[in-house]
């Protein structure tokens, strides 16, 4: 097999960072539209990750958020994004490098990237470009639920709730 020279998966990676970039740009100048919202997946000990200790005593190796209804200072910077959020009623401020996301899914429109770490993708062989993530559950640490749904009480956790995404796909 030729060698790559070019790194057309690295060209590829950074590339759909970009999206995850514009996307999340755009929800911090002009918020949400329509029922779009984000879980994002990322590696809570990469280079860059800022998390308190309690966050990170709690998810060890990776942590999912979800940017929907209750999240604050969306601050959007070329190598990562900052947010607060809210983690059993304390106010928490999260700095996430873009290089340490696993993955990202916005569920109202069924659109997923997954991202190989970032010391492994440069490795990685063409074959494992990103794609649609199709997992059928990610552990999750959820922000304060709004209280929206007549039908379900709010519930309080200790720790990550799994949530099944098969709800959102088409069938």
């Amino acid at each position: 097999m030729a060698t790559d020279h070019i790194r057309y998966d690295v060209l590829a990676r950074d590339a759909l960072r970009g999206v995850l970039r514009r996307v999340l740009t755009d929800a911090a100048e002009h918020g949400l539209p329509g029922e779009h919202h984000f879980f994002i997946t990322f590696l809570s000990t990469a280079d860059g990750v800022k998390l308190s200790p309690r966050l990170l005593a709690q998810y060890p190796e990776e942590m999912t958020i979800i940017l929907q209804h209750q999240f604050w200072d969306l601050v959007v910077t070329e190598d990562r994004f900052e947010v607060g959020l809210s983690f059993g009623g304390i106010p928490e401020r999260l700095v996430v490098p873009f290089a340490a996301i696993k993955s990202f899914l916005d569920p109202s429109v069924q659109f997923g990237l997954q991202f190989e770490p970032s010391e492994t993708a440069a490795e990685a062989p063409a074959a494992k470009l990103p794609a649609v993530p199709a997992p059928s559950a990610l552990p999750v640490a959820a922000p304060e639920p709004a209280a929206e749904s007549k039908d379900e009480p709010v519930k309080t956790s200790e720790g990550a709730e799994v949530v099944r995404l098969d709800r959102f796909r088409k069938k």
